[in-house]
């Protein structure tokens, strides 16, 4: 199969998917609900306590005391189940096991739901374009969160789960990340080159590819590292299998 689109078509098809940013079309109550404002997130600055009377002053030569930091994202508190509705309507049981553990308290359930809508439709705006390219942009980590998206709101898309599994991102691959098969690279640029080395660092296959132009490679057994750089990413040979 020859690849579609050269590397430069292919970046600006990515980028005008990531860039979109409008609601789902299925037209669900929840779509029609405001975005949380930026003032509403959970991961506002925490004022620094005022200092204890009975503390002993700070001599000339002690470090600057730091002002508590905020938790991450991950780290606060997350809203609970029971809590988990709209300002109108409901959600259906997908959108909120998508919901489960992900919006942290103070946050407008909808607005988090609205981020997996929209990662859904990027996939689909890929898929339409070329398929490689939206396997690689969930390889790479692209469209962020694809996982979570595709289980609950876009099942349709599981396929391309089941690929990018599989699949591997620029960069050197050893261990439990080196799996030996055939891949081919998703979108190369003019600076793919890919290298792959046995048990005494010895290479044993070596390469690059032209931005645009298919790259097969084969990743044996006795492989004991893969490196890659500029072919962004490498699907399993035969698609899902």
């Amino acid at each position: 199969m020859t690849h579609p689109f050269r590397a430069g078509a292919a970046a600006v098809v990515l980028a005008a998917a990531l860039a979109a940013c409008g609601s789902s079309s299925d037209g669900r109550t929840t779509a029609d609900e405001p975005r949380a404002s930026s003032s509403a997130s959970a991961s506002a600055s925490v004022p620094a306590p005022a200092p204890s009377a009975a503390a002993p002053s700070a001599g000339p030569g002690a470090a600057p005391s730091r002002p508590p930091t905020a938790a991450a994202p991950d780290e606060q508190p997350k809203l609970p189940v029971g809590e988990l509705t709209p300002a109108s309507g409901s959600f259906t049981k997908r959108e909120k096991d998508y919901l489960v553990d992900r919006v942290p308290r103070g946050m407008d359930p909808a607005a988090v739901l609205q981020t997996g809508q929209e990662t859904c439709d990027r996939l689909s705006f890929l898929v339409k374009a070329d398929r490689d390219i939206a396997v690689g942009a969930i390889v790479t980590g692209e469209i962020a969160d694809a996982e979570a998206a595709v289980e609950h709101l876009c099942v349709q898309h599981r396929d391309l789960l089941r690929e990018a599994a599989r699949g591997c991102p620029d960069g050197t691959h050893r261990g439990a990340r080196l799996r030996p098969g055939r891949y081919r690279a998703a979108s190369p640029t003019d600076s793919c080159a890919w290298q792959i080395t046995g048990a005494n660092g010895e290479v044993s296959a070596s390469g690059s590819a032209a931005a645009g132009k298919r790259a097969v490679i084969t990743v044996p057994g006795t492989a004991r590292a893969f490196t890659s750089t500029g072919c962004y990413a490498w699907l399993p040979e035969g698609g899902t299998g």
